[in-house]
């Protein structure tokens, strides 16, 4: 029987933060994982402290960029590979009302130090955009799929790593430990993703299907070098490579790139640049969401071995190592959990039917 302090479910963005947080506090543990989710490794990677459609600051924003963005350049130094790229978001404004909203924003306590007051005027002749942009400040893209490939490898290489699918009937619980198969641990934690609907012990939160699809495409005369924010993303890749997105599909539950998403993105791409392009990919991933747009992070009311770290919905580059400290502060120092995150906040579930 091998013994550890946590055995993690799942390593994807939220499975490789708390698998951070452990390392960091010298916590022996492994990780499960079969790779049969691919929202993380599918995911555009933006971080970004500012919601484009309303002009509002992301919850929590400056204290997550500030837990991240060491996080990755730690993750870049360990790995040996790069992660983060820096790169500004150009907002592209619809009309000059647009323009004004944006600006009225900018003058806001919360927004002012996210959102340049200068209007940046079009130069680039393959981009549709007679109204301009704004800048939003302390932006980039981490790329989850190097991050989460070369991170697998890593708990390979360390011994931390079991390829395998998690069968909850070999689970065995007790009040001070976690028993599975030939392991013993301390304490589970459960970060999924959508597989969470498959676990009796949390499968009735309220997690929803968010199907994404993304392109990837090549034009190599659009030469843009920001990420520009429309009605689609445009990300730039190098080698005259850019990922275009992202879909909603919020009925689909596979991992199928579809046709239908393809002619959806290539139209609104249409409305943005008038350039020749290739579409070279295409990737599809379920996001793990929430109808109150908050994370699901917690105990589970009756076994105080067992937690989850989910929900990171579309900003999990950001929250993800901000959730894992919050988590692990909780299971440790016996912090409390912000309210907003808790999963102590659906109160109306029935947890007596989460047995197997």
């Amino acid at each position: 029987m091998k013994q550890v302090d946590y055995i993690i479910v799942g390593c994807g963005l939220a499975g490789i933060a708390f698998c951070e947080q452990l390392r960091e506090h010298h916590k022996s543990f492994v990780v499960l994982e079969n790779e049969s989710q691919h929202s993380s490794t599918v995911a555009a990677g933006l971080y970004n402290p500012v919601v484009l459609k309303r002009f509002t600051e992301v919850w929590k924003a400056k204290q997550q960029l500030e837990l991240a963005l060491p996080r990755y350049a730690h993750l870049e130094e360990l790995l040996g590979v790069k992660l983060d790229y820096k790169l500004p978001v150009y907002r592209k404004f619809a009309s000059i009302e647009e323009q004004n909203e944006w600006f009225s924003a900018s003058d806001k306590p919360s927004l002012e130090q996210f959102l340049s007051p200068k209007l940046i005027k079009n130069n680039n002749s393959n981009i549709i955009a007679p109204f301009g942009f704004g800048e939003v400040l302390f932006t980039g893209r981490i790329d989850t799929e190097a991050l989460v490939k070369n991170y697998r490898e890593y708990l390979k290489n360390s011994d931390r790593l079991i390829k395998e699918r998690f069968e909850y009937a070999q689970l065995n619980i007790s009040n001070d430990e976690i028993k599975y198969k030939n392991l013993q641990a301390k304490h589970i934690i459960f970060a999924e993703g959508f597989g969470l609907v498959k676990n009796p012990y949390f499968k009735n939160l309220p997690l929803r299907v968010a199907k994404g699809e993304l392109l990837t495409i090549k034009a190599p005369k659009l030469k843009l070098e920001v990420i520009l924010k429309s009605s689609v993303f445009i990300s730039p890749l190098g080698d005259d490579l850019y990922s275009v997105g992202a879909t909603y599909n919020w009925e689909d539950q596979t991992n199928a790139v579809t046709e239908q998403a393809k002619i959806e993105l290539i139209e609104k791409l249409k409305r943005v640049i008038n350039c020749e392009f290739e579409v070279v990919d295409q990737r599809a991933g379920i996001r793990p969401t929430v109808n109150d747009r908050r994370p699901l992070v917690g105990e589970h009311p009756k076994h105080k071995t067992m937690f989850i770290l989910n929900g990171l919905g579309t900003r999990g580059v950001m929250l993800a190592p901000y959730l894992a400290k919050q988590l692990y502060k909780f299971i440790e120092e016996n912090t409390s959990l912000e309210n907003e995150i808790n999963i102590a906040r659906f109160s109306n579930i029935n947890w007596e039917e989460y047995e197997q």
